[in-house]
């Protein structure tokens, strides 16, 4: 009998990286594939990029509804409660032998709790990361306790897993599934991008995503606007903007970026949902990468361009060389954005190692899933006790 592997996505990010494991399991006659599309996928504001599942020829098992318009504190625990309503249903029709889920945000903890107390066997991707300036934190420590299997992607969040208690033979570290997708898409060049997405590359471009850092209190929209006010210093620099998730404040940032494309028409570019096609694409194209999402972090440097990190959100990752960390005031930015664009930090960027993996981390997964889930589980846990002498 097949095994039914369900892979839980809420984001448009999520998906994407999620993409070259959905493909292999899709065609390995060992599993069915189940899918839910959740959170941000069903909402016509953050684009229904669950038609992206659709159109890439996945069926989509479930759709669980459970966002609120609303990115308030209490909008958001609100819409945790309904996910794990709605997730404890779909699992209960959909009966999976392994939930598999990525990341830290609040979607993905609501399938977690519902799976945990149904007695579902969780199969998460990267713990053990750290991302101080943000709530995601705490929940991704506690999506760690909750799972089964960790597949981690580096060998120092091993460690932090295997420090939480989790025992090592089921804590893997098989690299970030992202650098995948670089290596196996054929990416689009300028002109096909700028006929798809109707913008046009500058002399210089940028690509640039700024989320909430939702554990500051009333920061972001000042923070944003430092970020604009430095861009707009930078000489015949084009803006391409990927506008937030549904985090706490995330509308806001959403308002002041539709006004900021307004004004400057002629340079800033601002899309709902890129789709990771494009997304990639305009990576391997601009000049800079510029923000606070992980993607900065993680998958940018593979591709040899330089990242600006901006502030606390992504505190704690392991970075390449071709990272440039600065504070949140419109001179550090700057100093950062210029550094990034000098021919000297091309060279850097030219000679830097990714240490998030080779893109082989989707085949170590699924061959892991195949071999482990043979063999019965037995989720009463025990706790690992690192010897620290």
């Amino acid at each position: 009998m097949k095994k039914r592997i369900c892979i839980v996505t809420g984001t448009r990010a999520e998906y994407g990286l999620f993409l070259p494991i959905l493909k292999k399991i899709k065609i390995d006659p060992f599993f069915e594939l189940q899918i839910i599309a959740t959170g941000m996928h069903l909402s016509p504001e953050f684009g229904l990029t669950y038609k992206e599942i659709e159109n890439d020829a996945f069926n989509i098992d479930e759709k669980v509804e459970m966002l609120l318009s609303s990115d308030t504190g209490t909008g958001i625990l609100k819409s945790i409660g309904l996910g794990i309503i709605g997730m404890s249903d779909a699992l209960k029709r959909l009966t999976p032998d392994l939930i598999v889920v990525l990341g830290d945000r609040y979607e993905t903890f609501s399938v977690v709790t519902a799976a945990f107390i149904s007695g579902i066997p969780i199969a998460h991707l990267y713990g053990g990361e750290t991302t101080e300036g943000s709530f995601d934190e705490g929940l991704r420590h506690s999506i760690t306790k909750m799972s089964y299997f960790h597949f981690v992607s580096t060998e120092i969040y091993r460690r932090r897993v295997i420090q939480l208690g989790e025992s090592p033979d089921r804590v893997f570290n098989v690299g970030a599934v992202g650098i995948d997708n670089i290596k196996d898409m054929k990416l689009l060049n300028q002109k096909q991008l700028e006929e798809k997405l109707n913008l046009t590359f500058g002399k210089k471009n940028a690509l640039v995503t700024f989320h909430p850092v939702t554990l500051e209190q009333n920061t972001a929209e000042m923070q944003i606007q430092n970020l604009f006010n430095a861009l707009l210093e930078i000489e015949d620099l084009n803006i391409i903007i990927t506008k937030p998730n549904s985090d706490t404040g995330g509308r806001a940032l959403i308002k002041m970026i539709d006004e900021f494309a307004a004004k400057h028409k002629h340079r800033v570019y601002a899309y709902v949902s890129l789709g990771q096609l494009n997304y990639l694409s305009l990576i391997k194209q601009v000049d800079v990468v510029a923000g606070n999402s992980s993607s900065g972090i993680v998958e940018v440097p593979s591709f040899r361009k330089p990242t600006v990190n901006i502030g606390d959100r992504q505190k704690g990752r392991i970075r390449a060389e071709s990272v440039i960390d600065c504070e949140v005031n419109k001179e550090s930015i700057l100093f950062a954005l210029q550094k990034a664009l000098s021919s000297e930090f091309k060279i850097v960027c030219e000679n830097v190692i990714n240490p998030y993996g080779d893109g082989t981390t989707s085949k170590r997964i699924v061959d892991i899933i195949k071999k482990k889930i043979t063999k019965s589980i037995d989720l009463k846990k025990s706790f690992f006790d690192v010897d620290f002498k």
